[in-house]
């Protein structure tokens, strides 16, 4: 019986920790597998089922703009969106996805509610970083994020929702944008993230995690 709990006990840890080898990405995915079994038996091990992540390392999903979701797939399952993370994880289950799977995660995660996580933090990063999304920073020649993302960052079609997004998540990405050329599609992010400090990051995804709806 002793053997038997201590068993039970690694395989709960191994579930539990689904999404911490890239290993556990390569795809048990087929192109006739349904996408509600695609979400919840991949899907939700990093992004959870209804796409709202409890890792801040990996992004929310739910309310995320359908195109972009798409365009994104596309770019793991086509190799042309390389960034670490995406290479370690959703290369492997993007692999063998339909254009209509594709289609599908896209449709099923934007009509998901996304749920405030009630992360508000460092307040003052959060009135710095409100400033910057909206205005810009016009003495380095950084445009308002509003422009694309919308007025609640709830993006548009080819351009994100960024609205509660993971802090951490952010920055990562946004570092990837300026100091790679890992996401070729994200080409504009370069231009827009070139002259930013790590402090000018930092206030931005702070804003933007604090943003709820």
């Amino acid at each position: 019986m002793k053997y038997k709990s201590i068993s039970a006990l690694m395989l709960i840890a191994v579930l539990m920790n689904a999404c911490s080898t890239p290993e556990r990405s390569r795809s048990i995915v087929t192109q006739h597998v349904p996408i509600k079994t695609i979400v919840t038996q991949q899907c939700s091990n990093c992004h959870g089922v209804t796409g709202n992540s409890n890792s801040p390392n990996f992004p929310n999903l739910a309310a995320q703009q359908e195109a972009y979701l798409i365009s994104q797939l596309q770019g793991f399952r086509a190799h042309t969106r390389s960034d670490k993370d995406g290479y370690d994880y959703m290369w492997g289950v993007t692999a063998s996805l339909s254009d209509e799977q594709i289609q599908g995660l896209a449709t099923y995660f934007s009509e998901q509610q996304a749920v405030s996580q009630n992360k508000i933090s460092a307040p003052e990063k959060v009135v710095r970083g409100q400033d910057i999304y909206e205005h810009g920073i016009s003495d380095k020649e950084v445009p308002a994020c509003i422009a694309c993302h919308g007025g609640k960052a709830e993006g548009n079609q080819i351009f994100p929702r960024l609205a509660g997004q993971h802090a951490t998540y952010l920055l990562k990405q946004l570092n990837v944008f300026q100091n790679t050329e890992q996401r070729p599609g994200g080409a504009m992010m370069k231009g827009v993230s070139h002259a930013m400090t790590k402090e000018n990051m930092e206030d931005v995804a702070y804003y933007l995690e604090s943003i709820h709806g």
